[in-house]
């Protein structure tokens, strides 16, 4: 099995189980704070479900930057798609945004201006760290 593989299934596998525990965490917060917050059976499965597959991806992701023979936008342009493809299904199964191309649209801009912003942040972080070690050295 391809290595990058078997650490995305790993990780995966290992951080997963993180997403049904928000969720619930989530729900019992709202539940508190709205007493006629009801959910049936098939929307519980579905949060869990899909809080499960979410931070899976999330998790299992991070192996895009590792791949020392990608170039970094190949490593982005992947980590990107996923993470959207992701999201984007998790919130219309779930009807957290509805099914119109208005909705979509705000929240591809949404969606892509938060991930640009955390990027960015991470980047120059990294650089930043990475001048002063080579600075000490």
């Amino acid at each position: 099995m391809n290595i990058y593989l078997k650490r995305f299934l790993q990780r995966g596998l290992v951080f997963g189980g993180f997403g049904p525990i928000i969720a619930g965490i989530v729900y019992y917060i709202i539940s508190l704070s709205a007493p006629t917050f009801a959910l049936d059976g098939k929307e519980v499965l579905v949060g869990i479900v899909s809080s499960y597959v979410l931070a899976f991806l999330q998790a299992g992701a991070s192996v895009f930057n590792q791949i020392e023979h990608w170039s970094l936008a190949r490593s982005l342009f992947c980590h990107f798609s996923l993470y959207y493809i992701a999201y984007v299904t998790c919130y219309l199964v779930n009807a957290w945004i509805p099914f119109s191309w208005d909705a979509l649209l705000i929240f591809t801009g949404v969606f892509v201006g938060g991930y640009a912003l955390v990027w960015i942040i991470v980047y120059l972080c990294a650089r930043h760290t990475g001048k002063k070690l080579n600075e000490k050295l």
